[in-house]
């Protein structure tokens, strides 16, 4: 029987497929975000489908032929249910264990992942924020986590989050960080970390998170140092290399044709899969002023690696009152590195901040980039809280996720120790 996990906090499901694809069995997925859990939903049935040989009921979701009702209505009801759309929190917190015991059925649960959501703990957050996020509730969801730990006593837990949580300050002056770790100690688990970066798992991509591992009882020496992956002469260009080239506006979240690929990475990586269309590849509408901008920066980083600074725009363009912070705000994708820089949430706002290298293309990245960066699979299909699929809630997920192959590693490395 494969070992049963719960993802609490788990987003758009990114550390989650990385566990299932290491063999890992999901019990339950908890999360507040509504069209993040429709994504979930939607994995869900891939996964069933694709086990009882029916791909072509998921082919057919993709195209558009059958709704997002159809699809559910395809798997057992208890699929779709193991997707639990809740705020982890005091008031939700008995209800949530009264669904889990129900999935569980009197199944022991091996392991829990997940992590509360960075934003009270990120370097960027606390700058922006007045307070310093001092008082965000955020700050204090890892004291529920532990009470899935009180409750369900599993083998291990994996708690991941931002690199700023070893720096983040609770009131008192202490570090949350250590907060964390004596509350879980208290429970009954010795905890080990690590700063691991992306970019040395696979993943062409520049991020790093804290990787918490929890064992139940007093050992020690037991973190999964997950095995390192550097591509030999891969750079970012490669995940754009057979998706079709867009102007700013065009593509489609529905399939598109794509170009022939000769190469390796896409495929060892787990991200390009034939059996299934490629989705998500459409291009946001950029207005003529942030077009110029993104042709300076474009044509300075291909021609010298040099970052455009905000005031070096031409005065007609700059319309930003801030000009003494985020003098990066419109940087290039680096194509022609082994990395780029990290992928953000913020894309789901504008995408100055990840701007595609060809300057014949002109645009910012579309979602399927942005998924492949995070290697997201291409029959990852993500969903919005309407049956009318949407870019925005698609960033918003792809950039708050752990890199699939990242989460992956470590899920193999685990098993490893178990």
């Amino acid at each position: 029987m494969p070992l049963t996990f719960l993802d609490l906090f788990a987003g758009g499901g990114g550390l989650s497929e990385g566990f299932i694809r290491a063999g890992f069995s999901p019990v339950a997925h908890v999360e507040a975000d509504k069209a993040a859990c429709f994504t979930l939903k939607t994995r869900t049935a891939y996964h069933w489908l694709t086990q009882q040989g029916r791909h072509d009921r998921y082919i057919d979701y993709l195209q558009g032929n059958i709704s997002r009702s159809d699809l559910y209505d395809s798997v057992p009801p208890s699929e779709i249910a193991s997707v639990i759309n809740a705020e982890i929190g005091q008031e939700s917190l008995s209800t949530i264990f009264d669904t889990v015991d129900e999935l569980l059925n009197g199944r022991e649960l091996d392991l829990i992942i997940g992590g509360p959501p960075c934003q009270a703990y990120s370097l960027v957050g606390r700058s922006r924020d007045k307070n310093k996020m001092r008082g965000d509730k955020r700050n204090y969801l890892y004291t529920f986590y532990a009470e899935f730990l009180r409750r369900y006593r599993p083998r291990y837990f994996v708690f991941e989050n931002v690199a700023g949580l070893l720096s983040a300050k609770a009131p008192d002056g202490d570090l949350y960080f250590d907060k964390m770790r004596f509350l879980f100690k208290e429970v009954g688990y010795e905890t080990e970390h690590n700063i691991l970066s992306a970019s040395n798992y696979g993943v062409l991509q520049n991020r790093s998170r804290i990787i918490l591992v929890g064992k139940r009882g007093m050992t020690t020496g037991f973190y999964p140092n997950p095995e390192t992956w550097m591509p030999i002469n891969v750079v970012v260009n490669e995940v754009f290399k057979d998706l079709p080239p867009l102007c700013a506006g065009q593509g489609s979240v529905r399939p598109c044709e794509v170009k022939p690929y000769q190469g390796t990475y896409l495929y060892k990586a787990a991200i390009k899969n034939d059996l299934f269309p490629v989705t998500f590849h459409s291009a946001r509408t950029q207005n003529d002023r942030d077009l110029e901008i993104y042709k300076i920066a474009i044509t300075k980083w291909n021609k010298s690696h040099e970052r455009l600074d905000y005031n070096d725009l031409p005065e007609h363009l700059k319309t930003h009152e801030n000009r003494t912070s985020f003098l990066d705000r419109f940087k290039v994708i680096a194509g022609d590195m082994p990395f780029s820089h990290t992928i953000v949430a913020h894309i789901s706002q504008d995408g100055h901040f990840s701007i595609h290298p060809d300057i014949e293309q002109c645009r910012s990245l579309t979602p399927r980039e942005a998924a492949r960066l995070q290697t997201f699979p291409d029959d990852y299909f993500f969903e919005s809280t309407t049956d009318i699929p949407g870019r925005s809630p698609a960033f918003r997920q792809i950039g708050n996720a752990v890199p699939v192959l990242l989460a992956q590693k470590i899920a193999q490395k685990l098993l490893e120790v178990w």
